[in-house]
């Protein structure tokens, strides 16, 4: 009989403990996502700064490896960025690209994609012919792992504010980080490589920033 009642109360209560637990699962996750939304907007500004004319992570990270290769800290500092910076592009393009809900923003986002992947590989043949190995630089990485991760979590308006936001910053930082290489850098083949990407880099500029402006003119009618 004891046995009968114990029963008879588990079964009454195993769905509440189901709805408690779900409930829990549900308001954890929304806090993941506000959490990695705001964690992201950091991210990005703080990119503007590490990717500007006075970058100085990498540069510190590896004079030795720029004396041992003769190039100077400006170049070697230029390859840590650059390649960290594109492929970051191609991988932050996919996911819009497959989660934008926008055809506007899909387009720009396989634009970056299909851009890169030559910048990538002209950049990885410059080195291979030098014999270098592109400096490691940790913050930069985590920065943009961490952006990639908001990304993926994101979903609608959050995910399509978050990259195009991003975009205007990354792009605004980028095209800092490749003028300083052209005016300020030693290698020919570097600063040759720096000239024929920039063009690129301001013109996804332009890009983002016409979607960032739209997007605003889009929600501000939205709410008249």
């Amino acid at each position: 009989m004891l046995n009968r009642k114990s029963e008879q109360l588990q079964a009454r209560t195993t769905p509440a403990l189901v709805r408690i637990a779900r409930s829990h699962e549900e308001t954890n996750h929304k806090a993941f996502l506000r959490i990695s939304a705001f964690a992201a907007g950091g991210l990005a500004l703080a990119l503007v700064l590490l990717l500007s004319a006075g970058i100085r992570p990498a540069e510190a990270e590896t004079t030795a490896d720029a004396a041992s290769a003769k190039l100077s800290p400006a170049d070697y500092n230029f390859v840590a960025q650059a390649n960290l910076g594109a492929p970051f592009q191609i991988d932050s393009g996919r996911i819009a690209e497959r989660k934008g809900t926008t055809s506007e923003i899909r387009d720009y986002a396989h634009l970056m994609v299909v851009t890169h992947v030559p910048v990538v590989d002209a950049l990885n043949k410059i080195l291979q012919q030098k014999d270098i190995k592109a400096p490691q630089n940790t913050l930069l990485r985590g920065a943009y792992d961490a952006m990639l991760l908001s990304l993926k979590a994101d979903r609608g308006a959050a995910l399509n504010r978050d990259y195009i936001e991003g975009q205007v910053k990354y792009q605004k930082g980028n095209a800092a980080l490749f003028r300083n290489e052209i005016e300020n850098g030693n290698d020919p083949q570097l600063k040759q490589f720096a000239r024929a990407t920039l063009p690129k880099i301001e013109d996804h500029l332009n890009r983002a920033l016409k979607l960032a402006k739209d997007a605003k003119l889009g929600k501000a009618a939205s709410e008249s």
